[in-house]
């Protein structure tokens, strides 16, 4: 009996331990081994219970038997496929994700998730099945679902379980390979398939639809954990460059350039509809190949030149700082400072510096450039802006050529400004005096005058009154005949001077509220009063100003002198002879008291 003991023990024990090495070679988990060898350690259990128990011999046989058929009847009615079909996407077993994930009744979801958070298709893109991965997909599994594993510590903190069994589950069920410590937050099957480097998953995946731009709980998006150089991380790249293409067409067909533009720039109409309209062309394949786009922006101070080069470059270059390069021409009146405009040539100072333009320009080849008042460049200065303008190139200092065929210039000047603003304050007089006489039924002129939101400035004012005061000053025809649109700033309506004054208003009621806890109102006369402030020379600076001089300077002064307290009230009113003053209702009280 002894022997027979011994050569059973000896044989079990050998069989056990080599599906252990077996299953452990092939990185079958815990779950998958317990779950497919389950009758082999039913009798391994059986064997142990029928020799080694403290009974007779029929009773050790007979609670063994049946114990063991117990054992095995329960476990068999508490384990679910779920237990294991994640083992099954672990060691890529094709035929079980179908069986278990098929379309018939009470199957298992392709999206279904592990206790600790991840999904089937993260198993099989970690693990870099591809067979399992379009199975996966064609069964409707989504590829962009989000990992919401955390790290062993956090997720056991949020199931309240032991951060090493979670670590252990983690090696076992998921990825053997893959660091269990780190936190996968986020993580979708692209990322992971990144991770792994394992690039015929990655391109079955983006292919399917997945989203190479999703971020993960840092903010990474999947080529972020790609190899560098590596096949994955050009797939990656491309894939998410014409999917960005594809998103700003889309965006571009519902949001047009002229209404998002007016977002951010009150009034101008004339120049936001030329903008656009070059712009467009150049996107869109109907515009000269062979030279960059140039604007000259022209009109006095503070009516938006500046603001409208920025929201172009925000619309074409979204989030990306290097798309826009301004440049303040004031800089360079002299003749040497072009050498700091391209940089200085070998053998001087700040020769590895490099230009200031042309560094940029290298880094970002269809930037737009902001040349903010071009009137007070030196003249050489200009020379190399011809140059950029009409080849489209430039070469730096180190004699390296600089291709921006693909950028847009614009200029901005002051040049003709104060005939600019006479002209444009003379053009909406008109429009205002035959919209008056049309609306009384009187009007005998037999034009037909478009909303004063488009008035345009005619063809005779811009080659008679604004191209000599140009040609005078740059003293070159060639100049003047590479830029592609001149656009005029016209000075703001009455009813754009009102807009202005309520956005300034209600930056300053924000600033009151974060900083001091203090709400700020005003009655609507004091619109129509601060605006009277306005300077065409100065454009919406001035009422910046005048906002700044007769309303944020009495609130001052009223804290100053103690009288503003937390969460009180102010609010601005305006007398009939346009005198600005300040009440405030403190907190409890009803009534509002002028304190200034």
């Amino acid at each position: 009996m002894s022997g027979l003991k011994l050569f059973l023990s000896t044989f079990w024990r050998k069989s056990f331990q080599n599906i252990k090495a077996a299953a452990s070679a092939n990185r079958i988990s815990s779950n998958y081994f317990r779950s497919r060898y389950k009758p082999f350690i039913l009798l391994y259990n059986l064997h142990r219970y029928h020799f080694y128990g403290k009974n007779n011999y029929v009773s050790r046989l007979g609670y063994a038997t049946l114990g063991s058929v117990g054992l095995y009847l329960t476990a068999s009615e508490h384990s679910t496929d779920e237990d294991w079909i994640f083992s099954a996407a672990q060691i890529g077993d094709v035929q079980q994700i179908v069986r278990y994930c098929g379309k018939e009744k009470n199957k298992i979801s392709p999206d279904t998730r592990h206790t600790l958070g991840w999904t089937l298709l993260m198993v099989a893109s970690a693990n870099g099945h591809a067979d399992v991965v379009r199975e996966l997909l064609k069964m409707g599994a989504q590829p962009d679902l989000q990992d919401e594993y955390h790290n062993p510590k956090k997720t056991a903190d949020m199931l309240g379980l032991n951060p090493i069994s979670v670590l252990r589950t983690r090696e076992n069920d998921f990825c053997t390979v893959m660091n269990g410590r780190a936190n996968y937050a986020g993580f979708s099957a692209l990322h992971y398939a990144a991770l792994a480097d394992v690039e015929d998953v990655t391109k079955i995946l983006v292919e399917a639809g997945a989203d190479p731009s999703l971020r993960d709980h840092a903010g990474r998006k999947p080529f972020d954990y790609a190899r560098e150089g590596s096949l994955t991380k050009r797939t990656l790249i491309e894939y998410a460059k014409q999917k960005e293409a594809l998103l700003q067409l889309e965006e571009r067909k519902r949001f047009p350039l002229e209404q998002r533009l007016r977002q951010f720039i009150v009034g101008q109409q004339g120049a936001i509809n030329t903008v656009a309209a070059a712009v467009r062309r150049k996107e869109n394949g109907w515009a000269d190949d062979e030279h960059p786009l140039v604007f000259l922006f022209l009109g006095s101070s503070g009516i938006g030149k500046t603001e409208l080069a920025k929201q172009v470059a925000n619309y074409i270059h979204k989030d990306n700082p290097q798309g826009f390069i301004r440049l303040d021409m004031s800089e360079y009146q002299t003749k040497h400072e072009v050498a700091k405009l391209i940089g200085a040539p070998p053998g001087y100072i700040g020769h590895d510096e490099g230009g200031q333009l042309t560094k940029h320009l290298a880094k970002q080849k269809d930037a737009v450039v902001l040349f903010d008042e071009v009137d007070k460049a030196h003249p050489d200065v200009l020379t190399v802006l011809l140059q950029l303008f009409d080849e489209g190139r430039l070469t730096d200092g180190k004699g390296k050529l600089i291709e921006c065929k693909n950028a847009i210039f614009v200029m901005t000047s002051n040049l003709a400004s104060g005939e600019i603003a006479r002209y444009g304050l003379k053009l909406r007089e008109e429009a205002e005096n035959i919209s008056k006489s049309k609306i009384d039924g009187n009007s005998t002129i037999d034009v037909e005058v478009e909303d004063k939101e488009e008035i345009t400035v005619s063809r005779q004012f811009k080659d008679n009154i604004v191209r000599p005061i140009l040609k005078k000053h740059f003293a070159r025809d060639e100049f003047l005949g590479r830029i592609n649109e001149i656009v005029y700033f016209l000075p703001f309506s009455r009813q754009e001077l009102l807009t202005l004054v309520t956005m300034e208003l209600n930056s300053w009621a924000k600033k009151a509220k974060s900083r001091h806890s203090v709400e700020l109102k005003w009655e609507s006369g004091v619109l129509g009063c601060l605006a009277d402030g306005y300077d065409i020379h100065y454009g919406a600076r001035s009422i910046k100003y005048e906002v700044e001089r007769r309303v944020v300077n009495k609130i001052a002064l009223a804290a100053e002198k103690g009288l503003l307290e937390k969460e009180c009230n102010i609010m601005v009113t305006t007398t009939e002879n346009g005198v600005i003053n300040i009440s405030i209702k403190k907190k409890g009280e009803s009534n509002y008291n002028i304190v200034v």
